[in-house]
């Protein structure tokens, strides 16, 4: 898939010194589908930077994280995790897994709706469908949690949050390689439905998507 046009951060100087110089050292088909990575073409709300991936879940690991941003709020944010390990690996039943992690805040309606965590499985389920993407091995978690304060805090409005963590194993195609690029696309469709943002077309057309654009990074939880 080729990149938009648009500001996009340039990684490759980070994927050298902090993610164990992947463009050098890496497997082919790792190396092709973190490329892929980078050049998907995306939702305008949605900010997008490599971060420091994790380095004992796989021999090789690449890690996005990423921001719905409206105005200056950002609605949901996450991160994405790309591992590999070249000799298979049992439980993903492939040489690639995806890891996820979604957080949102959430209205008081939705957070009282006892099917919540049954509804945010189905969007990260939708949001694959979606995309005809096939995937083995899911697995996850949804997080609902609520925040009350008081004394000096007391003032504040109780909060909630929706937090979804999930992997998958994305089917392998040519040479190896899965469509990561389709993989980010989705995981940024489900993104967006955490923050509440409707829907689009899903042939994004020119104007409509950004590659990889600078964000500041996750809040803190």
């Amino acid at each position: 898939m080729a990149a938009a046009q648009g500001q996009r951060s340039d990684g490759a100087g980070e994927m050298e010194s902090t993610e164990g110089k992947v463009a050098e050292s890496a497997p082919l088909p790792f190396r092709a589908a973190v490329e892929a990575l980078r050049g998907a073409r995306l939702r305008p709300e949605i900010e997008i930077d490599p971060t420091k991936p994790p380095k004992r879940l796989a021999p090789h690991a690449y890690a996005l994280e990423a921001a719905v941003v409206e105005g200056d709020e950002d609605l949901a944010d996450g991160r994405l995790v790309l591992l590999h390990d070249p000799a298979g690996h049992d439980a993903w039943q492939g040489t690639f897994r995806l890891v996820t992690l979604v957080r949102a805040e959430l209205e008081p309606e939705m957070a009282a709706d006892p099917l919540l965590p049954e509804v945010c499985w189905s969007w990260l389920t939708g949001a694959l469908q979606a995309r005809g993407l096939a995937c083995g091995e899911p697995s996850g978690t949804v997080t609902r949690a609520g925040s009350h304060y008081f004394g000096g805090l007391s003032e504040r409005t109780p909060a909630s949050q929706i937090e979804i963590r999930a992997s998958w194993t994305p089917r392998e195609g040519a040479g190896g390689v899965p469509d990561t690029a389709l993989h980010l696309a989705a995981w940024c469709d489900l993104l967006c439905q955490v923050a509440g943002l409707p829907p689009v077309n899903l042939s994004y057309g020119e104007g409509s998507v950004v590659s990889l654009p600078q964000r500041r990074g996750p809040q803190t939880p």
